[in-house]
């Protein structure tokens, strides 16, 4: 349940604009993966503030995570897959998935690396076989 709550979280700190609190969802040494947009991969909780705070009003209004799927690893990490469903200013959506590895720390459940992939194309592209 700490786990669900730690991704829930995610949404009620960005949305409220509580940036300088990101530290208790992520690792220090956070990897935030923005590959599938075309951007390089974040490095660390201050990159993640900045790149936020350098998006200003283009950062959705509302972010929505559903569907959490958390899947415990033998090394004592915790694997959560999730939807995300942002909702601009102007009204448009856009959903992604979210893939994580989570893991314990002195603070507790941290997110360690976060791969953000948006959901563009109905059954993941996938077609009927012939």
């Amino acid at each position: 349940m700490a786990i669900i709550e730690l991704v829930s979280l995610h949404g009620h700190l960005v949305d409220d604009g509580s940036l300088d609190r990101l530290d208790e969802l992520f690792t220090v040494d956070v990897i935030y993966d923005l590959t599938d947009f075309g951007q390089d991969p974040l490095s660390g909780v201050a990159a993640i503030r900045e790149a936020a705070w350098a998006l200003g009003a283009a950062n959705p209004v509302a972010h929505h995570v559903t569907n959490v799927v958390v899947t415990a690893g033998a090394d004592g990490r915790v694997q959560v897959r999730s939807k995300g469903l942002g909702v601009k200013a102007d009204g448009s959506c856009g959903s992604v998935s979210y893939d994580d590895t989570v893991v314990r720390t002195a603070d507790g459940w941290r997110i360690s690396y976060r791969r953000v992939s948006p959901r563009r194309t109905p059954l993941g592209g996938m077609t009927k076989p012939c």
